[in-house]
């Protein structure tokens, strides 16, 4: 995991909750209209991945408590985890790529609607991502999994000076570089040969000699029309675009993007494919539904996009019709910690990863609302373009005080919690309620973003060890973590 050179801790803010008088004169407790929808106050529960999704991307009962347990606690609206567009495997993780999975989203919509009284909106988060390999063992790697070329032939003959090697056998070569020291393997593979070896083989949007990569503005517009289609047959009260962190749209977006057919390049030519999804998802649920789009403040990368192109990026999604636009910050792989071998490269693990979810260990600056000052120089952008389109805050944000200031300020429209939900589902209605000092508070200490990482059902520490023996809970396979938050009276 990335770390400041110099870390600081930083304690949990105090607070003074307010009473439940204070709270319904509060902003954050007052309705807001995002496109044809109206939420009852300005809290919001982000996307989290839980990991509890079969292996194929059906709905599980383990699905169902999740999201029954935080509409209990009845925010304004709540988003449901990234799911695939695709009808291709991807582990545990939900899916919206076929009709035969409509089913069990309908259930979800009943379940969040019943245990919240109606009070709680559901959004579903719809995502698209390209291969990420796990990091191979060297020797399978020359075995297997490089294509030996013309280069590696010519560089082994100029490094050893025996011109036999642009002859050999490819067997020979793989044998030789299986055994070769690090300095001669890096001299010898090109910079993604090497990023294969050390970090395993990952797609990029400018993979253009791949035909299936070329080949995505073309095939993704339908792609996230069709299941923007199925996620309102199946009664969500809205879609959210997933532009952000590591995945196929935000690749598009990113300052890195250097595709030379139109949709890449210039930032008015990276928008492009985002504007063109987006139309095509409209165009198939209508005006009366509402869309939204997840994008990146900061992509917090060497040559990525800053706060500009993201003002930029704003602007044109308000102009388009999105009915909301929520951010983050980070979440890259560009700069992710080199995995173990097995394992896949996790864009959370670098710097941009700690912006996109910072912890109490920090810098002067210190964790908390992080990502503000750019939302606010976003919301900025977009008021002065003359559009209205709410924004959502999120990012280390666990007191009243601390969200009504940022509502109160103009900083944003709406504020999002995701790991102070997790912390405590409750949070909204005790603080709407006068019970704020009942809080669960998180620590931030990213225990649940280690539980993603390696791909476990995602918990609290907080609560997961508590109260083990109440009666219906749901335990993890190996018996030792509650799966979902202890009850509230």
């Amino acid at each position: 995991m990335w770390k400041f050179a110099n870390p600081i801790k930083h304690p949990i803010p105090e607070t003074r909750w307010p009473t439940a008088d204070e709270s319904s004169q509060s902003l954050l407790f007052q309705p807001i209209q995002i496109g044809p929808l109206t939420l009852d106050s300005r809290t919001w529960v982000p996307a989290m991945v839980p990991w509890r999704a079969t292996e194929d991307g059906f709905v599980t009962q383990d699905n169902l408590d999740w999201y029954r347990r935080f509409a209990r606690g009845r925010p304004a609206a709540l988003v449901v985890e990234a799911t695939g567009i695709r009808d291709i495997p991807s582990g545990p993780l939900l899916r919206v790529g076929h009709d035969r999975f409509l089913p069990g989203l309908k259930k979800l919509v009943d379940t969040v609607g019943e245990a919240s009284h109606g009070q709680t909106k559901l959004l579903i988060q719809l995502i698209d991502f390209l291969a990420v390999k796990r990091r191979p063992d060297k020797a399978k790697y020359f075995q297997r999994f490089l294509q030996i070329t013309s280069h590696h032939r010519r560089t082994l003959s100029e490094l050893t000076g025996d011109s036999t090697w642009n002859d050999a056998e490819e067997k020979r070569v793989r044998d030789w570089l299986a055994q070769a020291s690090e300095e001669i393997v890096a001299r010898v593979l090109n910079d993604r040969e090497l990023e294969a070896l050390r970090f395993g083989y990952r797609e990029r949007v400018t993979d253009t000699q791949l035909p299936h990569i070329k080949d995505l503005p073309q095939v993704l517009p339908r792609i996230f029309a069709d299941a923007a289609r199925r996620a309102r047959d199946a009664g969500f009260d809205g879609v959210e675009l997933h532009y952000a962190h590591a995945y196929t749209m935000a690749g598009f977006l990113s300052a890195l993007n250097d595709r030379s057919d139109g949709y890449g390049g210039e930032r008015e030519n990276r928008v492009r494919l985002p504007l063109e999804v987006y139309r095509a998802v409209r165009e198939r649920v209508g005006d009366d539904y509402v869309v939204g789009v997840r994008f990146l403040a900061d992509e917090v990368i060497a040559g990525g996009n800053r706060i500009n192109d993201a003002s930029y990026f704003g602007v044109e999604f308000a102009k388009a019709g999105f009915d909301y636009l929520s951010l983050s910050k980070g979440g890259k792989f560009e700069d992710a910690e080199q995995p173990k071998v097995g394992q896949a490269v996790y864009p959370y693990t670098g710097q941009s990863g700690y912006e996109c979810m910072p912890t109490t260990l920090s810098d002067a600056r210190g964790p908390f609302g992080r990502a503000v000052p750019l939302v606010a120089q976003i919301k900025q952008a977009v008021n002065a373009a003359g559009f209205h389109t709410p924004i959502v805050a999120t990012g280390g944000i666990t007191t009243f005080d601390q969200a009504e200031a940022i509502l109160q300020s103009g900083d944003a429209d709406i504020v999002g919690m995701a790991r102070q939900a997790l912390a405590d589902p409750d949070w909204f209605g005790k603080v709407r309620s006068g019970r704020g000092d009942e809080v669960r508070r998180c620590t931030y200490t990213n225990y649940c973003e280690a539980l993603d990482q390696a791909h476990r059902q995602v918990t609290c520490k907080l609560w997961d060890r508590k109260e083990l023996d109440e009666p219906g809970i749901t335990l993890s396979p190996d018996g030792r973590r509650r799966l979902i938050a202890p009850d509230w009276p």
